[in-house]
């Protein structure tokens, strides 16, 4: 695994290209093992620890530095734990461009973010993101008869929390300089598998019968089991070696997959309002400050 010690920047923008088409498309293979009996939480506790069993049987031995640095593990686990299974959630039972619009505030969310914690400055581009972004959200949101424009429902919520943590992922994942790409790929795998499965005793849904689990069902969670491991490291791979704000102008290639897979698979068409504030949210990442780290 040596190439991926070494700092390759056309491997860096592959590996958030890669990302930003698994995350267009995973939506689908969760909401068909949903149908089946698999909620998403469940689904998402099998699907990362098949991604977790993969990684460890290549990069077994960064368990030990993983273990070494509990004080850093921990809130990359967290953050990304509740990333990934907030966006499942989200785009299970919600309107995919929606919950897709609402994470993507996540610019907004990593500039601030990146001030506090990585002291990168702010400057007239970052306030005009932040004015944008914002923008952008009321014009999205803003329904008269509902009053402030809020997210309407849980999976709107779900979307714009997995946003904030997804922004807090980034920022922590650049801090920590002393962790390996492998080690900080373990702690995104065991955050999502620990926190669903603290939740699971919570999950209205029941937890389905190993036998009533079809065959093609298992082959959908060992696939994306697998996508999630690779599409993990790749990502990671791409946030060590690159600035996050400009990342997150990479990552806004998942929006145009998202749109054309949730057209095709599911009939979602957005209003002209919400394209209007979709428009104003991805022109505020566009003007966020660029630059390779």
């Amino acid at each position: 695994m040596r190439l991926l010690t070494t700092k390759h920047p056309a491997l860096a923008t592959f590996g958030l290209l890669f990302g930003a088409v698994a995350w267009g498309i995973i939506w689908y293979p969760y909401r068909l093992l949903e149908q089946a009996g698999v909620s998403g939480i469940v689904a998402s506790a099998a699907t990362y620890a098949v991604a977790l069993a993969l990684g460890a049987s290549l990069f077994g031995r960064s368990w030990r530095q993983a273990l070494a640095h509990p004080m850093t593990m921990l809130p990359l686990m967290l953050a990304a734990g509740w990333t990934n299974l907030s966006y499942v959630l989200a785009v299970i039972d919600g309107e995919v461009m929606r919950v897709l619009l609402l994470f993507y505030l996540s610019p907004l969310w990593t500039l601030l973010l990146a001030r506090l914690l990585l002291d990168e400055p702010t400057g007239r581009r970052g306030l005009l993101v932040i004015m944008l972004s914002m923008g952008g959200a009321f014009v999205m949101l803003w329904r008269p008869a509902l009053g402030l424009p809020l997210p309407q429902n849980s999976a709107e919520w779900l979307g714009f929390s997995a946003g904030l943590s997804f922004a807090l992922t980034n920022v922590l994942t650049r801090r920590a300089t002393h962790l390996t790409l492998e080690a900080k790929s373990f702690a995104i795998w065991s955050g999502a598998v620990l926190l669903s499965m603290l939740l699971m005793p919570f999950d209205n849904a029941a937890l389905p019968h190993v036998s009533l689990i079809t065959a093609a069902d298992w082959h959908l969670i060992l696939m994306v089991g697998g996508i999630l491991m690779v599409t993990t490291v790749l990502v990671q791979y791409g946030l060590t070696h690159m600035r996050v704000t400009r990342a997150s102008v990479i990552f806004l290639f998942e929006l145009v997959v998202a749109s054309i897979s949730s057209y095709w698979l599911a009939g979602e068409v957005l209003t002209a309002h919400e394209w209007v504030g979709g428009t104003m949210i991805v022109a505020a990442t566009f003007f966020a400050p660029s630059g390779e780290g």
